[in-house]
């Protein structure tokens, strides 16, 4: 039996069949267009090429081996897996090797830069060519006078200033008269406003020491050397978890009467407070920096969000941990993240 031709109709269907079928795979294999050229369609709400991950460097002064920018790099890390983002964490204490190492991010092209403005003069260069080469930079953890007018575009961490008179009148209420402030690092000026914040509302002496912060046992040895000289110093206030725990070395060594009160904590530092070897601390959520400072980039990339909208910062602290509510915070710093 012979079967009769097809009809020029049914020749027509089979044609535009099989045209549509190739036309949704080519769409969906490859995202190409009906003339043949790219339409934009195959990358995603970043800007990037399908299947690429977004890239974010994160830039601080956190010396080698700190526990507290452990802590920042962990949220940090943690937004990072959420949002599908490739993040290089990367830091140097001298802030010309801070600023470098953000050229470098520059560099590399990347989606976004986290910074901390510990230093912020130092910063103000590398920030101006990174938003003319078209790179969103938000700041953290220090810096908060000054990262609107270095161009930073959102802001989260601490206000320094704020929480060093939270502690003065802190102070007052457990009527401490002479407090030795111990500064791990000259020309910081998170940690400058913090002691300046102390002395503000403190209503008895504060005196100022300056140490060397990448030396323990000489920051024990400092604090150690000025209860000696004078015993009337009855509040010693550091700027770091590390640095309280060596002020509670001092205070054994010298047998002094003075209290130790701290800025930051970590694991150690609660178990410190729990013990009531510190008095309280003061929690500015280091694991919180890190970990809105990435999202925020992916937010601002994806959506155009601006936390803050680009005019107020994100404020983590501060928030007192005290022998009261210590246990509380414990388990999160066994988890590592506070």
């Amino acid at each position: 039996m012979n079967t009769p031709p097809p009809s020029d109709t049914s020749r027509r269907t089979a044609r535009g069949t099989a045209v549509a079928a190739a036309t949704a795979v080519c769409l969906l294999l490859a995202g190409c267009s009906g003339d043949g050229e790219a339409d934009g369609s195959d990358k995603d709400a970043a800007g990037r090429p399908g299947g690429a991950r977004m890239k974010v460097v994160l830039v601080t002064h956190g010396a080698p081996g700190d526990a507290y920018w452990d802590l920042v790099q962990k949220g940090a890390e943690v937004a990072a897996a959420k949002d599908g983002i490739d993040l290089t964490y990367a830091n140097d204490a001298d802030p010309a090797g801070q600023a470098k190492l953000v050229r470098q991010a520059i560099r590399d092209k990347v989606d976004g830069i986290a910074v901390t403005l510990a230093k912020p003069e130092a910063m103000k260069g590398p920030i101006a060519e990174a938003r003319a080469a078209g790179i969103p930079v938000v700041g953290l953890n220090s810096g908060i006078d000054a990262w609107r007018t270095e161009g930073v575009l959102e802001y989260f961490g601490q206000d320094d200033s704020v929480a060093g008179r939270a502690v003065g009148e802190k102070l007052n209420d457990l009527k401490a008269k002479h407090t030795l402030c111990v500064i791990h690092e000259r020309g910081n000026v998170g940690l400058e406003a913090r002691c300046a914040g102390v002395k503000k509302t403190f209503g008895g002496q504060t005196q100022m020491l300056y140490a060397d912060g990448t030396d323990m046992d000489a920051v024990t040895e400092s604090v150690s050397a000025s209860l000696r000289r004078d015993p009337s110093i009855d509040e010693v206030v550091t700027l770091g978890a590390q640095y309280a725990l060596a002020a509670v070395k001092s205070v054994k060594q010298t047998r002094s009467k003075a209290h130790v009160a701290t800025f930051d904590l970590n694991k150690d530092l609660v178990a410190a407070v729990r013990k009531g070897d510190v008095q309280f601390a003061v929690d500015q959520q280091p694991y919180l920096q890190g970990y809105l400072a990435v999202d925020a980039l992916w937010l601002y990339r994806t959506n155009g969000n601006v936390s803050g909208g680009g005019v107020a910062p994100v404020l983590t602290g501060p928030a007192f941990v005290t022998k009261k509510n210590v246990a509380a915070v414990a388990k999160y710093a066994a988890n590592g993240t506070r």
